[in-house]
């Protein structure tokens, strides 16, 4: 009994360990030009990093692995998506990769004709680029209402795991944007970038309201057929509104086990934008390839099979919202490592001893 007891004491000093193991993605800190191969080196219950991020010519193309993903301008920005054809976003959030409108960065290229619409926004602490896409051209199930991807996640190694984003639109020279969230499916897209010198990045590129979408994280036009890149003043954090009496309002997202989202107390305050440039989209992306079903992806050394999901949820997005946005790609909400799971696995070792 009393080597019993030993043991479950022993296991609850070694969950702590266990649980912190690693350093958060939103932690790391790396420069362009020294990217490592894979900037997560961990394993867990989510298994290895899928892709790498040390990309260049040799790995570009239809079947990259490239998880190391920029956003510049209008006409040089990435997406991520999944490396698999018709795929469910939420189901492959922890190995999607990047998918770019230009070639040069050694990841995959969207195709022409996938963009429909495509908004670039330069604000004071951050810059986004929001607008509707062809979706299954990138590998996203066709009806796929959607899922968010950001640099933390329940275990904090991110979606896609060890996924990086770069910008040279802050000072001229490529840096990390610690902080950014992508709203991917419903026909939509949106993807803000905070500027990591600002005093709010973390609220801006806000990761906790991940079921009610693009409308309400990163509010905008999201219109076919316009093609613009604008100056923008702020948004109003995510999640932060002001009533019909002019006050100020938390709003807190309801947990997934309460049901679909079927009204939200406000409709978010679209930020004015000025100085808007129109663009054609003929000119736009002429490295592009033609637009056609992406293959399913392989390795450098053949097919890549999966033995661990890695993503953190594996339910089919909810459409939060939707109804009076018009952009369904809020996702399902994540799971959380099981404590009682890690004691369990620590005592079996243990009296396996």
């Amino acid at each position: 009994m009393h080597s019993v007891l030993a043991a479950v004491a022993l296991a609850s000093s070694v969950v702590p360990a266990v649980l912190a193991q690693g350093v958060p993605l939103a932690s790391k800190h790396f420069t362009w030009g020294a990217l490592p191969y894979q900037a997560d080196t961990d394993t867990g219950e989510r298994g290895t990093q899928y892709g790498y991020n040390l990309c260049n010519s040799t790995t570009e193309g239809p079947t990259s692995l490239c998880q190391t993903a920029i956003i510049n301008s209008i006409d040089d920005f990435c997406l991520w998506g999944p490396p698999e054809k018709d795929s469910l976003i939420g189901n492959v959030e922890g190995e999607s990769v990047a998918w770019c409108t230009k070639p040069g960065y050694g990841t995959r290229i969207i195709p022409k004709g996938a963009i429909t619409g495509v908004q670039f926004m330069k604000t004071p602490d951050y810059i986004q680029v929001t607008g509707r896409i062809t979706q299954n051209l990138i590998n996203i199930q066709a009806d796929d209402s959607g899922g968010e991807l950001d640099p933390h996640g329940a275990d904090q190694r991110g979606n896609p795991l060890g996924g990086l984003l770069f910008s040279n639109a802050f000072t001229g020279q490529f840096v990390q944007a610690v902080e950014w969230h992508n709203f991917m499916g419903g026909g939509t897209f949106c993807l803000k970038a905070c500027d990591p010198a600002g005093p709010n990045a973390a609220r801006f590129c806000e990761h906790i309201f991940d079921r009610i979408g693009c409308a309400y994280n990163a509010p905008a036009a999201y219109e076919d057929g316009a093609f613009l890149s604008c100056e923008g003043a702020n948004q109003d954090f995510p999640g932060i509104y002001t009533d019909a009496a002019g006050a100020v309002q938390t709003y807190t997202q309801p947990p997934e086990s309460l049901g679909p989202i079927s009204t939200m107390p406000y409709q978010p305050r679209v930020p004015a934008s000025s100085n808007c440039v129109t663009h054609d989209v003929a000119t736009l992306w002429s490295g592009a390839p033609t637009a056609s079903v992406a293959p399913a992806s392989s390795s450098a050394s053949g097919t890549l099979t999966r033995t661990t999901s890695r993503a953190v949820s594996t339910t089919r997005a909810s459409t939060a919202g939707s109804s009076a946005t018009g952009t369904p790609n809020g996702a399902s909400s994540r799971a959380v490592l099981s404590l009682g799971s890690l004691v369990g696995a620590a005592l079996v070792a243990f009296v396996a001893l």
